[in-house]
């Protein structure tokens, strides 16, 4: 039982309030950018120094630090550095923050430790040392291979970069490379989807990730839709995008373990899978997410905002939820859902005490004639169609 609910309510976390529990992942957030592409709703920030990314570093070593003497135990499996564009950091803070989080965590179950990687801030002295100090896995914005469609994304690479790329990060020694790819892209056709696809194939990677294009409320292409000044793809075409994807990737060997992401065997980005697992995690840096066994906040989303609380020596948390068993049932199937293996209703009932069964017959029994769901009376996952859908699917089950 969590003591002080009332006070996690009100966002005002004590790290010792926190319930005992292990933690699997690290996600840190690093919010520098050289270009805030118009469709990203990410945290980042545009205008950095030298100091100001000094300070960046100091500042979530001091964070990692706050979480030695809380009641979680941090034994991390996977760890994930996003943005913003983490390879943006000069090698020397890069360094320091990996050897800082190295003398701060055990990190000695880590199997898995992602960097993401943007092809036109790569060189071999980062990748270099990156791989020297424990980095696994590097995951490449590529999004798209198409001139014209970069430039609606407002991406400042050439796709001749990702080339580059990936082979000074085989020089420096990784094996485990992901491609990032967006579809439904204005202007955007089929047999330049494809082109791309190809294209990303040719490299030989062992994951490719594949997004719809997305326009969250916040960001400037989300105003210019509304404006008229670019048309949306349609949504027959962007379901002819995603089917001609996951089949492609298919054929060559890269099968789809969830929705939008595609491994060869074995090679699946196993810090995602946590996520949709339900495991436990925390997030370092302005804006990340933690989620501590159905204790869910993240970060304050501004970077001094953040840096003031670090410097209080308080846990930067906003936004606090606790959620109930039965909440955090419907979170494990909107997430479990997304997986090409589905969700297991009988694991989640003896894991929540919530018999999803009973209460959701009546709706498993109209999606499965419905053609949308696989359910075997335990084990429910999505059909080729349900995939089409399934954000609503899901939705049925969230309380």
């Amino acid at each position: 039982m969590l003591p002080l609910i009332d006070d996690l309510r009100t966002n005002k976390l004590d790290k010792s309030q926190l319930p005992h529990a292990r933690i699997d992942g690290l996600y840190v957030h690093v919010p520098f950018c050289f270009h805030k592409c118009h469709y990203c709703d990410f945290y980042s920030i545009t205008r950095q120094s030298p100091e100001r990314m000094e300070r960046f570093v100091d500042r979530v070593l001091d964070e990692a630090k706050l979480w030695s003497d809380t009641p979680v135990q941090p034994r991390f499996k996977t760890i994930f550095f996003g943005g913003g564009t983490p390879s943006l950091l000069p090698v020397d803070q890069m360094e320091r923050l990996l050897v800082g989080l190295h003398d701060r965590f055990d990190l000695s179950k880590v199997d898995e430790w992602t960097i993401e990687v943007n092809p036109a801030t790569s060189n071999l002295d980062s990748l270099q040392s990156m791989r020297a100090h424990g980095v696994t896995r590097i995951s490449l914005g590529a999004q798209s291979f198409n001139r014209a469609e970069l430039a609606a994304l407002e991406r400042h690479h050439d796709p001749i970069d990702v080339d580059k790329t990936i082979d000074l990060a085989r020089q420096a020694g990784f094996e485990r490379i992901n491609l990032d790819l967006i579809y439904a892209i204005p202007g955007q056709t089929l047999v330049t989807w494809l082109a791309s696809i190809e294209r990303a194939l040719a490299l030989g990677t062992d994951h490719i990730s594949a997004y719809a294009l997305t326009y969250e409320p916040s960001t400037p292409l989300a105003v210019l839709k509304r404006l008229g000044r670019i048309k949306p793809a349609d949504e027959s075409l962007e379901l002819e995008m995603l089917s001609l994807v996951r089949s492609r990737l298919e054929v060559a060997g890269l099968s789809a373990y969830e929705i939008s992401n595609h491994a060869r065997a074995g090679q699946a980005c196993r810090h995602n899978l946590m996520y949709w697992t339900g495991g436990s995690y925390i997030g370092l840096g302005p804006s990340a997410a933690s989620h501590v066994a159905g204790v869910r906040f993240k970060n304050l989303p501004h970077i001094r905002h953040w840096e003031q609380a670090i410097d209080s020596r308080t846990l930067p948390a906003v936004d606090v939820e606790v959620l109930s068993p039965a909440q955090r049932a419907g979170e494990r199937i909107m997430l479990g859902l997304r997986l090409a293996d589905g969700i297991s209703l009988c694991e989640i009932r003896d894991e929540f005490d919530v018999d999803l069964i009973k209460q959701h017959e009546q709706l498993l029994e109209k999606l499965r004639s419905q053609n949308l769901i696989d359910f075997n009376g335990d084990r429910m996952k999505l059909t080729p169609r349900g995939i089409e859908l399934a954000d609503a699917i899901a939705g049925e089950f969230v309380e």
